[in-house]
Formats: structure tokens, C-alpha cells, sequence
């Protein structure tokens, strides 16, 4: 299926990996439990400052998997938002240029008019015809909504003639 098939889907729609979520989320609930459990049983001379040490590692853990856990691309009448595991990146659609899947890259990439280029960890390569699918979506967004708009509301990128 070529991305010119692809039609934009409804607004709002979020698009998140399921892969690396459930990894993520599996993972940490597995470490919050294994701290508590190894802190019940952790035998003397083990302090009840050392028990309490282990369990706030463990959820510590499970916060940074929580980040990895929450990535996600967002996609509303205004903008697109991009929740990786550090940042949150807001831009409205006129700012949005291009997004890219290449085999070799993690996840996708989105291009913007101030030349920033980020990653989509939200479109995650791992999940390969799920994000082509879901990459194709958002290509067929931006080519709806993404392109600059001139004074008389008429879709085309900045400096075109037409």
C-alpha cells in the first residue's frame, strides 16, 4: 500500500507502541514486587532503613521504566505532540514537515520548519508493518493539515508559487 492510500484517520488519535509498553510496564510491576518481597524477606541484620532502601530502589526503577513506558505521538486538530521518555514536544500542523521510518532507526523521525529533527519513540521501527501503518497515517495528516498556510487560508509550503 502506497502513503497516497493511506487516508488521515480520525482526530484525536494516538499512537503508542504495544511492544514496548507492555515490556516496560511488565517489567516494573515485576521489580516493585520483587522489592517488596525481598524486603519482607530479607533476614537480620538487614535494618528496616535497608528494607525500606530496596523498595524505593525498586519503584526508582520503575519510574525510569514508566518513562520508556509513556511514549506515545498525539495527533489533535491543532498539532501534533510528542511524548518521548525525557521531553514533551508540542507543534501546531503548519510547523510540521515530514515524517521518515527508515529500517535502520529505532523509531521515526519527524521534521520540522525551525529545522529540528526529532524522534518519535512513540512510532517504534520494532513493530515494523504496525508503524508503517501508523507512520503512513501520520504522513497523510501532515499532508492535510501540515503544510503552511498563506494569508487567504490555502493550503501550500512556505515560498511556493502555487
Amino acid at each position: 500500500m502506497s502513503q497516497e492510500n493511506v487516508s488521515p484517520p480520525e482526530l484525536p488519535v494516538v499512537w503508542r507502541p504495544r511492544k514496548g509498553r507492555v515490556v516496560a510496564y511488565g517489567f516494573a510491576g515485576l521489580i516493585v514486587v520483587g522489592a517488596v518481597v525481598l524486603a519482607i524477606l530479607l533476614p537480620p541484620p538487614f535494618t528496616v532503613v535497608d528494607k525500606v532502601a530496596m523498595v524505593v530502589l525498586g519503584a526508582a526503577v520503575a519510574g525510569v521504566l514508566h518513562l520508556l513506558g509513556r511514549c506515545r505521538v498525539e495527533a489533535d486538530e491543532t498539532g501534533v505532540t510528542l511524548v518521548n521518555a525525557l521531553r514533551v514536544h508540542r507543534y501546531e500542523w503548519p510547523e510540521v514537515l515530514a515524517v521518515t521510518l527508515t529500517d535502520s532507526e529505532p523509531w521515526a523521525k519527524i521534521d520540522f520548519t525551525d529545522g529540528a529533527t526529532i524522534g518519535a519513540m512513540g512510532l517504534q521501527g520494532s513493530e515494523k508493518e504496525r508503524t508503517v501503518q501508523q507512520v503512513r497515517q501520520l504522513a497523510a495528516l501532515i499532508r492535510e493539515r501540515g503544510e503552511a498556510r498563506d494569508d487567504d487560508g490555502h493550503g501550500g509550503r512556505a515560498g511556493d508559487d502555487g
